[in-house]
């Protein structure tokens, strides 16, 4: 090329084109890293204090807190873990497709010489170059654009009823923990009541019966076997917890925990279903990113339609034709002779179908789980009542039987038997305390929301880029 002006031009024009390109940069995943990064996490963490006090809006002093209730259990287990850094890439993906839906196609360059035979004073070569402009017709890139925004949303969406799961699985887990150490603490009064009444019955001697003597000492084991299953269950959980908030074990050796949420007195009465229902046919974040999905199938199927329409290619082209200039300017398109493109609308049609489908079926599976967590919950809070009912008569019962005692009306082993059936009340209270408990979850999860007066607060948004706490 003799020409420098030309040859600079070529160059820039290069350099522009490589300048737009963006850069591998490759980040290979080491094992052995990743696993010591996690067994690092605690709960002491300055980017947790971060984004506890900015979802609280107040800073948390001191910090780590003192004792760590279902809140703020919750709002660690979203900054922790990991499932929730799966959906946020998703989304990201999601994000991504609404730039590749949103591209406009390029234009292709074509450079081409010729040489030939040339009468003298004539130059034997062509040079030419043409240009291939695609222009897309009938708002096809429209449609594009519209259902990958849709699936981003659903997408978005998809990390709120993550987040829920995430939630729920703290609070099943907190609540069998606390669930353990109620039990043990019950169960150990008991082993200590049953040795006693074991040692007394054996120093009675022949005044006591064998099958009262061996009937004591069954009840005694079976209380020792209770108490070893509840220091284990206690232990499970506790696992079990750490797993759900996404840090290791070790992170919650040394933390205190408050139940309160699980006080029976502070469980809330049976909330209106109507409201409910309502909420959750509204709000719930799978009913929303059905309705996406839903609206990305009729997009697809705006965008088949479209393509009945073809595109069109324009070329203009130069051509420097053995000394003549000569310019020239076609267009092209396809022919729609053979097919309208019949069979992918009617796979759009269908997909579309199926997305209503899918959006019915699970507005019936929302309607059946709130129905029934509705009843389950009613009918544990029934229970409860007739629990605590029997617990305040047998320590009403036992009261009586003291004052027996001291007065010579009653023995030692009327006084022992009643305390052991006030345990055993006690037992059976907690047990319907947790069912309880468990029922208001049922009922939580139908609705995606906290019903508790100690756990009303919202999820925090996870899909900002100041949330991206979890990719790290």
């Amino acid at each position: 090329m003799k020409n420098p002006r030309l040859r600079q031009t070529g160059l820039g024009v290069l350099i522009m084109l490589l300048a737009g390109c963006v850069s591998y940069l490759p980040r290979p995943l080491a094992p052995a890293d990743t696993a010591a990064a996690f067994e690092m996490r605690t709960l002491a963490d300055p980017g947790l204090k971060a984004f506890v006090g900015s979802n609280l809006k107040s800073e948390v002093t001191p910090w780590p807190p003192a004792t760590w209730d279902l809140p703020l259990l919750t709002l660690a287990a979203l900054y922790e873990n990991p499932d929730l850094d799966v959906v946020r890439a998703q989304w990201q993906a999601a994000q991504a497709g609404v730039t590749s839906a949103g591209a406009r196609p390029n234009p292709t360059l074509a450079i081409g010489t010729q040489y030939s035979d040339a009468s003298a004073g004539v130059s034997p070569w062509t040079l030419g170059f043409s240009l291939d402009i695609p222009i897309e017709t009938a708002g096809k890139r429209g449609y594009r654009i519209a259902r990958a925004e849709h699936l981003s949303e659903a997408a978005r969406l998809g990390i709120g009823t993550n987040a829920w799961q995430v939630r729920a699985q703290v609070r099943a887990r907190l609540l069998d923990l606390y669930a353990a150490r109620e039990a043990l603490a019950v169960l150990e009064k008991q082993l200590a009541t049953s040795e006693v009444n074991v040692r007394l019955l054996t120093q009675r001697g022949v005044t006591a019966s064998l099958p009262d003597i061996t009937q004591a000492r069954i009840a005694l084991d079976q209380t020792r076997l209770a108490v070893l299953g509840a220091q284990s269950r206690s232990a499970e959980a506790r696992a079990q917890l750490a797993v759900a908030v996404g840090v290791p074990l070790a992170a919650l050796s040394d933390i205190n925990f408050s139940f309160e949420v699980f006080d029976p007195l502070t469980l809330p009465p049976l909330p209106p279903g109507a409201e409910l229902r309502r909420e959750a046919l509204q709000n719930r974040p799978d009913i929303l990113a059905a309705l996406a999905q839903y609206a990305a199938a009729e997009s697809a199927l705006a965008l088949e339609v479209a393509k009945q329409y073809p595109d069109i290619q324009l070329g203009p082209g130069y051509a420097w034709d053995q000394g003549a200039t000569k310019w020239s300017l076609g267009f092209s398109l396809a022919l729609p002779v053979f097919n309208r493109n019949q069979g992918p609308i009617a796979e759009a049609e269908a997909h579309r179908r199926e997305f209503a489908a899918r959006f019915k079926a699970l507005q019936a599976r929302v309607i059946g789980t709130l129905e029934r967590a509705l009843v389950g919950y009613r009918a544990a809070l029934a229970k409860l009542d007739a629990a605590e009912a029997l617990r305040v008569s047998q320590q009403r019962q036992y009261r009586t039987l003291q004052s027996m005692v001291r007065d010579g009306a009653a023995g030692r082993f009327a006084l022992i038997n009643a305390e052991l059936q006030l345990y055993a009340s006690e037992l059976a209270r907690l047990d319907a305390q947790i069912a309880a408990a468990q029922a208001l979850g049922a009922l939580e999860d139908a609705v995606e929301r906290p019903l508790h007066p100690l756990d009303l607060f919202p999820l925090p948004s996870l899909v900002t880029d100041s949330d991206q706490q979890g990719a790290r």
